[in-house]
């Protein structure tokens, strides 16, 4: 079997690394017990969580033991990192219900039977420290110039860093060292955009314990441009199939350009990298199949396999001009205005914004343009009591009326 290094180096996560050659030597000899922090900042993941998730799943599979630390405590303060603002202050009770969230779904990637991984709030131990101690016991380990030196704190400081965020670092190095007391953790994985945080960790628990750990960045989730990767135009590709479901999330990965299937099918799926290669090099109309796999194999890692077939079969049904069953489902009234559907079922935000998307063509009926802004459903539009909405070239729903038992969107 490959070093867990070389199989993340292989598939492309590998960004950063404290001592490169002696944390492959370390996990060669040894089962290691390594970490990867995330805050609750919402109540679900996204796609930029996905590197994460897979690097974590990868060193499991490679015989390493992962610990899942929810940021209890953590998201009291919020990462400046990547910040051009100050995270909104959560209350206690939504910082608890968002890490619930977060164990659900972390749960579709890692094995936590047997104790192959753990996990933890560091809101046990944040939340209990005593603010002088910390400061006489901790604080003396950090310099304030260095800290400034942190690209994180860096972007941060022309329009405001808080002394609130500034206590971030201090936090997140001693998650490190708790671990390490706690359960032998030698190992921080992380965004590159942790990098800082990462390094104070390292060198914290050197200082405190005079002991080696390491530090490992991966790569963040960006397209072959350089742009964010998971952005959509309703925000984030969350994790969570109540906030995009799994054939809009299906549908993301199947749409991506060309030039970004080879780095999505190896960081993102567990396929082969002998497979990842072959797909990418496919052309012509062969590009299709390569995308509608990697679609699929996302998907079925994020939402189950019984997910992903429904999405796939929606997409290709939807492709060859069929209506599916798995599309979200819109109740209707012979006579509505087509507006007041699409604002009272939230497709759209207000009747302004679905004026403008008429006006522009972006909103089809049974794949014929709606021009009118005041047109109203008639019995015509339906067939067997359904119809198609499209919004854009990606959103699909259905109009029902009649006998049709479904919730609506």
């Amino acid at each position: 079997m490959l070093n867990a290094v070389d199989i993340l180096k292989e598939r492309n996560f590998l960004a950063q690394c404290t001592d490169e050659d002696t944390l492959r030597d370390l996990l060669e000899k040894e089962r290691v017990t390594f970490y990867t922090g995330f805050d609750p900042t919402a109540d679900s993941l996204h796609a930029g969580h996905l590197i994460a998730l897979m690097a974590m799943s990868h060193m499991q599979r490679a015989g390493h033991r992962p610990i899942c630390l929810v940021g209890g405590g953590t998201g009291t303060v919020g990462d400046p990192s990547g910040r051009t603002d100050m995270r909104r202050v959560m209350t206690d009770d939504t910082i608890h219900y968002n890490c619930e969230c977060f164990k659900k779904q972390i749960s579709r990637f890692i094995d936590f039977n047997d104790d192959r991984a753990i996990m933890v709030d560091n809101g046990d131990w944040l939340r209990k420290l005593n603010y002088i101690d910390l400061l006489r016991d901790v604080g003396k380990h950090f310099t304030v110039n260095r800290m400034l030196s942190a690209e994180s704190y860096k972007q941060r400081w022309e329009k405001g860093l808080t002394f609130l965020e500034f206590n971030y670092m201090i936090m997140q190095a001693y998650d490190f060292l708790e671990l390490n007391r706690r359960y032998g953790c030698r190992l921080q994985m992380g965004g590159d955009d942790q990098w800082s945080n990462i390094i104070a960790g390292v060198e914290l628990c050197r200082r405190k314990k005079n002991i080696t750990v390491f530090g490992l960045t991966n790569r963040l989730l960006t397209k072959s441009d350089g742009s964010k990767m998971g952005k959509t135009a309703g925000g984030a590709l969350w994790l969570d199939p109540e906030k995009t479901s799994s054939y809009d999330f299906y549908q993301y990965w199947r749409n991506i350009d060309d030039a970004d299937i080879e780095i999505c099918l190896s960081l993102l799926t567990y396929l082969p990298m002998e497979e990842v290669r072959r797909l990418a090099a496919a052309e012509g109309r062969n590009i299709n199949r390569s995308k509608e796999i990697l679609a699929y194999e996302v998907t079925k890692i994020v939402h189950g396999e019984q997910e992903a077939l429904k999405a796939q079969e929606t997409a290709r049904t939807l492709f060859s001009g069929g209506i599916s069953a798995q599309l979200p489902k819109i109740h209707v009234t012979i006579g509505e205005k087509l507006i007041d559907v699409l604002t009272r079922s939230k497709v759209l935000s207000s009747k302004g914004e679905a004026r403008r998307l008429i006006q522009q063509g972006g909103i089809t009926l049974n794949d014929v343009r709606v021009t009118d802004e005041y047109y109203v459903l008639n019995e015509i539009d339906f067939l067997q009591g359904i119809a198609l909405i499209k919004k854009g070239k990606k959103k699909h729903y259905q109009l029902l009326y009649g006998n049709h038992s479904s919730s609506e969107v």
